[in-house]
């Protein structure tokens, strides 16, 4: 999974970006200190795969992962070439979603770009930037499509569906609130990689006082929920400058800070569970001596198809699945005596993978 963290300057994007991937992007209270986007691998805090792994002596434990891509601060006006312009946009065209933060703190010694905090129009300025980058896209695939279009029907059709995104881009609208007619044109307007197509995750990014209670007390993130709301978005509500504490410290002194904080978890493990949520997504696992690792599919996928996931060859000549459930395999304490109990099952090509599913695949090839 791969994410794109976006946000006008001075909103805790950076100081966010490095407290999620402890890559030490540089951070300063002024616009565009990120010039270049900075990458961030992270491992999946995932609590099943210490448990299996320490069960089966594992030498090797290999989490899920997500890579976050850091864009430089947008600012109103980028797509005309103000402040770096757009230029990094394209860096993110690839990102399976956008995680957009939004400040929603004041503090008179962090500068806002606009001279006043106001996540709407804040988020209503990276939008309009969002769109302008997507309508130059657009309108250079229109000239390429429009010249075969008269001689060729399937161009006319691509033609008529980039004219009515193009319309709707240019009311103001995001991409994916446009409706298609059928399959074909789902799978076209999927190519062009649209930003304002992107699923989104906004971060409401507030003061350490307001985290206790989840940001209930806070207008600004009230005001975040209630927009998000209406486009199928999903919110979480972090503290980047508390974030970047949790992520000095050790696990044993994390809990212990996060409790004191009155928090059951982590600003991390808000936005995993955030993404997961947003893209349907969810983790089988594979454990054994060798390696205790967890795969990431999207919910609906059938035993072949995540078996492809770990090997072409294992989806080529797929048998059948082994699948037990990770708690009753932990409650067991071996494969053997959950099978004795009759808690492993035998799946076959229509099985529907499950999350949390420990499976072992059977294959030919």
């Amino acid at each position: 999974m791969k994410l794109g963290i976006v946000g006008l300057p001075n909103v805790g994007k950076s100081t966010l970006f490095n407290s999620l991937t402890k890559a030490g992007a540089e951070s300063a209270n002024y616009p565009f200190c990120t010039i270049d986007p900075n990458v961030g691998i992270v491992a999946v805090p995932d609590e099943r795969l210490k448990l299996l792994g320490d069960m089966y002596h594992s030498k090797k434990v290999t989490p899920a992962v997500i890579e976050f891509v850091d864009i430089a601060g947008l600012v109103k006006g980028a797509s005309k070439g103000e402040g770096l312009g757009n230029q990094f946009l394209s860096n993110i065209r690839e990102v399976d979603a956008i995680v957009h933060v939004v400040r929603c703190f004041e503090d008179t010694n962090v500068i806002h770009v606009d001279g006043s905090v106001n996540p709407l129009r804040d988020i209503e300025t990276i939008n309009l930037e969002l769109i302008f980058s997507d309508l130059e896209i657009l309108e250079r695939r229109i000239a390429k499509v429009a010249k075969g279009a008269r001689m060729d029907k399937t161009l006319g059709k691509e033609l008529n569906l980039l004219e009515r995104i193009k319309e709707h881009l240019e009311s103001g609208k995001m991409a994916k609130s446009l409706v298609v007619e059928d399959d074909d044109e789902l799978e076209l307007f999927k190519s062009y990689n649209l930003l304002t197509y992107k699923p989104v995750i906004y971060a409401a990014n507030v003061a350490e006082d307001d985290l206790a209670d989840d940001g209930a007390s806070n207008k600004g993130v009230a005001a975040v929920r209630e927009f998000a709301a209406g486009e199928d978005s999903e919110v979480f509500v972090i503290c980047a400058q508390i974030e970047q504490e949790i992520a000095e410290l050790e696990d044993d002194e994390k809990t212990m800070f996060l409790e004191e904080l009155g928090l059951s978890e982590s600003g991390l493990e808000k936005l995993i569970k955030a993404s997961y949520h947003l893209l349907g997504l969810i983790s089988y696992l594979t454990s054994g001596e060798d390696e205790t690792r967890a795969w990431t599919i999207k919910v609906g996928t059938k035993a072949p198809q995540a078996a492809g996931k770990i090997h072409s060859d294992f989806e080529r000549g797929f048998i059948k699945a082994e699948v037990v459930n990770y708690k009753d395999l932990l409650e067991q304490g071996s494969l053997a005596a959950a099978r004795e109990k009759g808690m492993v099952r035998m799946e076959g090509k229509e099985y529907v993978v499950q999350d949390g599913d420990v499976i072992l695949f059977r294959f030919n090839v």
